[in-house]
């Protein structure tokens, strides 16, 4: 019986905890105006994979691109780039109607220098977040995207008012 107990409290040990979706929420527009910010949510998705919730894994994607701003090496910068775009796209198309996933890939496109080449969706974004924002379930969700939109350069003054 001992045996037991010790096989479930390693288990229960060695069990990733995906990281708070309220909080990862709270801290993405910190992170994008801080590098201390930015590592510290970058730490706290690093055990996020592919198999975890696909907006958790679109937050991941967003804040390894933010991360190629704070790293020095040209390698390095390509590298959490590539990582970050390549994330984001996979949650977009695991859940493709997800208005989250599509204002966090908005916010990173709106943000990244135009040498990327990562700002062809921004139109489409756009114009999914404006026809499907008024059907969003999850309140939380609702705050951070109409949170996002208000400081948002790509939605006119009208637009905004619509949320």
């Amino acid at each position: 019986m001992n045996l037991k107990l010790v096989f479930l409290f390693l288990g229960l040990l060695l069990t990733d905890v995906s990281p708070d979706l309220a909080s990862v929420r709270n801290q993405y527009p910190k992170a994008s105006n801080s590098e201390e910010a930015a590592k510290k949510l970058h730490n706290e998705l690093i055990s996020v994979t592919k198999n975890d919730v696909p907006v958790l894994l679109a937050y991941k994607g967003a804040v390894s691109t933010m991360m190629a701003n704070y790293t020095q090496r040209i390698k390095d910068k390509k590298l959490f780039f590539k990582e970050g775009k390549e994330l984001l796209e996979h949650a977009l198309q695991s859940d493709p109607n997800n208005v989250e996933i599509r204002c966090i890939r908005l916010s990173v496109q709106e943000n990244v220098p135009k040498i990327t080449g990562y700002h062809k969706n921004m139109d489409e974004d756009k114009k999914f977040i404006l026809a499907n924002y008024a059907a969003m379930t999850d309140k939380d969700a609702r705050l951070f995207v109409k949170g996002y939109v208000t400081r948002s350069g790509s939605f006119t003054d009208s637009e905004k008012q619509l949320f």
